[in-house]
């Protein structure tokens, strides 16, 4: 390819992920239907026909959102966290780090969450984005826990699916609590319902390898009791 034509490659990609950054910021803050061309065009200061080049549709900018969103989430929360040795070290890296993406997100909002209120009832290839991102953060969490077990760190007859169900509970929760009613203390509780569920489905073996304590050995220690 000729030079210019690279240059021009390049520039384009470089606007689209101008754009892109853009339509994402309006993304967290009004949800993916409150993306549109001409929002889009008002935020980056470009020609409605400029923004449309990039992206041909409303449902095309709403879904490479969706796509960009979830590549922010794996670089931040799972790249990050599988640097961790495998078991129960690797599956507290994955959820606290989790726990930290949704923390810089309470003045902004999750697309996950957001998404699939918006969603939930609502078929279509945006949706079906939104639905495949979200099972491939769950597989990986699936696999961590998996994991976790065949190291040893899980009691045997640990229930996998409830223990991934009970974790996304837990941050759905943070979230609302956080978010919506700006409880003080949610971030506290999302990690005291971690402690709670790995002492109750780790091995002493497990206990040890994550560092972990109980959250009745923490409460006695700093003279407050466990709220049940």
């Amino acid at each position: 390819m000729p030079r210019r034509g690279v240059r021009s490659l390049q520039k384009g990609q470089q606007t689209r992920a101008a754009i892109l950054e853009a339509a994402l910021g309006l993304a967290s803050h009004m949800g993916l239907e409150g993306l549109s061309i001409g929002a889009l065009a008002d935020v980056t200061k470009m020609s409605k026909s400029g923004v449309f080049a990039h992206f041909g549709s409303r449902e095309e900018l709403q879904i490479a959102v969706v796509m960009e969103y979830h590549a922010k989430f794996e670089e931040e929360v799972f790249f990050t966290a599988i640097r961790e040795p495998r078991g129960l070290p690797r599956l507290r890296a994955l959820y606290e780090h989790w726990v930290r993406r949704v923390s810089v997100e309470i003045d902004s909002g999750c697309i996950y969450i957001s998404g699939a209120v918006e969603f939930d009832d609502r078929p279509g290839p945006v949706r079906d984005a939104l639905v495949s991102m979200v099972k491939a953060w769950h597989a990986a969490l699936h696999k961590a826990i998996v994991l976790a077990l065949q190291a040893g760190h899980l009691r045997a007859d640990a229930d996998v699916e409830q223990i991934l169900f009970e974790l996304h509970g837990l941050i759905l929760s943070l979230h609302h609590d956080a978010r919506f009613l700006r409880r003080p203390g949610a971030l506290e509780r999302a990690g005291a319902g971690f402690e709670r569920i790995v002492n109750f489905y780790a091995t002493p073996e497990g206990l040890q390898a994550a560092g972990s304590k109980s959250v009745a050995a923490a409460a006695k220690k700093t003279g407050k009791r466990p709220q049940t």
